[in-house]
């Protein structure tokens, strides 16, 4: 298959040895590309044995290498802290579902930072941090966002059927249809926004949701690249998926060259936790020589507290800076310091009431410091509701890696964590421990807080409840093949209600769109001392309606669709309407 640009054809003027149409005395232009799921191993400059990323590869040799950069070991934490310049379980985001994935409506994010500054910010592709007013992307500081539901096309909350290609997403709160493979859409909208901000600079945040692995897929032009190597048919699509990245990160940076404006503008290129096709990720589905599982030799992948699972790639290219390609920067660094680091880059004072985990790393990118401190970073996975005190943590240093408060490893000399040399450095590992209590105590003062989900609001009438936000401490149904499956699953919302008056809540196993009739024969709806009735299902119904006054202010919704034999299952997908006020 033909490439369709590589980096290396692309003249040198791109990459900030002419000068194109802006001047630098402008505010420049910030481009953050994230991946998702794609890990450190998963570039072929970075040693890969089959991955095809030639235009990933030329980025990597113009920028300055963040070679120690790490962020959580999943997507929605990691992408709260990208966002906000702080430790994900302090603003509320230490899970990937069950409500634990919304960030405090309170909390203040990068969007929002630079569209007061006067810059367009548009975000395309996978936002993670709630999908309904106060949360949702088009809420929290973007001009324009057109993306898809919670975590993964395919996913609960995502419009009903959607697989990667040929797609309905959400277009500033209204679900339209999309033509094309779903990276390709993300990347297409993304350059039509760079194209129409003419008038002011843009910020523009282009997270992808490729190489995710919810519902594999790939343009099989892409997946025929790997077709003569044997190994099994998810490691194909998950390559192809990185090739078709590549692919469409050649033609955005012809596009920038071709308009005049890549010298004015600040490219960061990231992932967002380690790989999920590392060593042993996936045993339990495939059979499979997992020695083709390449993760540059670090132990762990995806959700992993080891190396493996969240030290990520991370390019910064802006010449004009003195951020000059070909160096590598070897200090500890994380997703908490992009934000202090693109405010001063571009000249944005903090808001006062703004307190960053992260620093800048200005000294660093343009090599101007002369005595960078040392510092202690933390990671933890907390994939459960409520954080629990060194669950699969690791306390971070240039040097070292204390791992769940009983192994040290020295990371200059075992980079794969192999030698837990913890009883030669009690003393390393007591100062590291001492640092964690501090952390922890200081990060855990809002635990007790949920985050609700917001009915009757004025900015979002109505709102869907879904199963992918129960608030429970099982796995809930969070992707459409879990729901088509019909578990006998159920648990509660945390709901705010906006206004006192009269609201319908309308029943369904699927949503509208679907037309699925319900197969229950009663329904049963209870809001803690307010409501809890119980009404017969019409057949062929695809969906029961309740109607109840409530009053303003935090309460938990349940619903039970009921079958003729007694089991019941949970009301996968509630609409919520405010059909009157007090």
């Amino acid at each position: 298959m033909k490439l369709l640009k590589s980096l290396a054809t692309i003249p040198f003027a791109l990459f900030g040895l002419a000068t194109n149409a802006q001047n630098f005395t402008q505010k420049p232009n910030v481009i953050i590309i994230l991946t998702d799921d794609q890990g450190y191993g998963d570039i072929a400059s970075h040693g890969h044995p089959h991955v095809i990323t030639p235009n990933m590869d030329r980025l990597r040799d113009i920028s300055v290498r963040l070679e120690n950069f790490h962020v959580d070991p999943t997507c929605a934490p990691t992408r709260a802290s990208l966002m906000t310049g702080r430790y994900s379980a302090r603003v509320g985001v230490w899970h990937t579902i069950i409500g634990r994935n919304l960030l405090r409506e309170d909390e203040t994010t990068l969007a929002e930072v630079f569209r007061e500054a006067g810059y367009r910010t548009g975000i395309f592709g996978k936002w993670h941090l709630g999908d309904s007013y106060p949360y949702a992307a088009r809420f929290r500081g973007f001009d324009e966002a057109i993306v898809h539901g919670a975590g993964g096309v395919g996913q609960t909350p995502d419009y009903w059927g959607n697989d990667y290609f040929e797609d309905h997403y959400n277009d500033n709160g209204v679900w339209r249809p999309y033509q094309g493979y779903c990276t390709d859409v993300w990347f297409n909208e993304a350059l039509r926004f760079i194209r129409e901000s003419k008038e002011q600079p843009f910020f523009l945040y282009l997270p992808v949701n490729a190489a995710h692995q919810t519902r594999p897929h790939v343009p099989e032009r892409y997946k025929d690249l790997y077709k003569d190597i044997d190994v099994n048919d998810r490691l194909k699509i998950f390559w192809g998926m990185i090739t078709n990245i590549d692919d469409n990160l050649g033609v955005m940076m012809d596009r920038l060259e071709h308009w005049g404006l890549l010298d004015n503008t600040i490219l960061i290129f990231m992932g967002d936790n380690g790989t999920c096709m590392g060593p042993n990720f996936w045993p339990e589905n495939e059979k499979a020589d997992w020695s083709e599982h390449y993760n540059s030799g670090m132990q762990g992948a995806k959700a992993s507290h080891y190396d493996g699972g969240h030290r990520v790639f991370g390019y910064v290219y802006y010449p004009p800076a003195g951020i000059k390609g070909g160096r590598e920067i070897d200090r500890i660094t994380a997703h908490i310091d992009l934000m202090p680091t693109l405010m001063e880059l571009c000249n944005i004072p903090k808001p006062a009431h703004v307190e960053f985990d992260g620093t800048s790393l200005v000294p660093l990118l343009t090599g101007t410091y002369k005595d960078w401190p040392e510092r202690t970073l933390f990671v933890h996975n907390q994939r459960v509701l409520d954080p629990i005190k060194w669950k699969q943590t690791s306390v971070m240093t240039d040097r070292w890696r204390l791992v769940d408060n009983t192994q040290l490893f020295d990371i200059k000399q075992d980079p794969g964590q192999n030698n837990n040399i913890i009883k030669y450095h009690p003393e390393v590992a007591d100062k590291l421990r001492t640092e964690y209590d501090l952390w922890w105590d200081d990060i855990r003062q809002r635990f007790h807080e949920t985050t609700p989900l917001y009915i009757g609001a004025e900015q979002q009438n109505p709102v869907q409840l879904n199963a992918h936000d129960w608030m429970i401490t099982d796995l809930p149904p969070w992707n459409q093949p879990h729901i088509v499956e019909r578990p006998k699953s159920n648990g509660p919302w945390s709901v705010r209600v906006t206004y006192t008056g009269r609201y319908a809540f309308i029943l369904r196993e699927r949503p509208e769109v679907a037309g699925f009739p319900l197969s229950a024969t009663s329904a049963r709806l209870y809001i803690e001392d307010i409501i809890d009735e119980t009404k017969p299902v019409v057949q062929g119904a695809t969906a029961v309606r309740f109607e109840v006054e409530l009053e303003a202010g935090d309460m938990e919704v349940k619903t039970w669709l009921i079958e003729k034999d007694g089991t019941s299952r949970g009301a996968y997908f509630v609409d919520v309407y405010r059909l009157s006020n007090e």
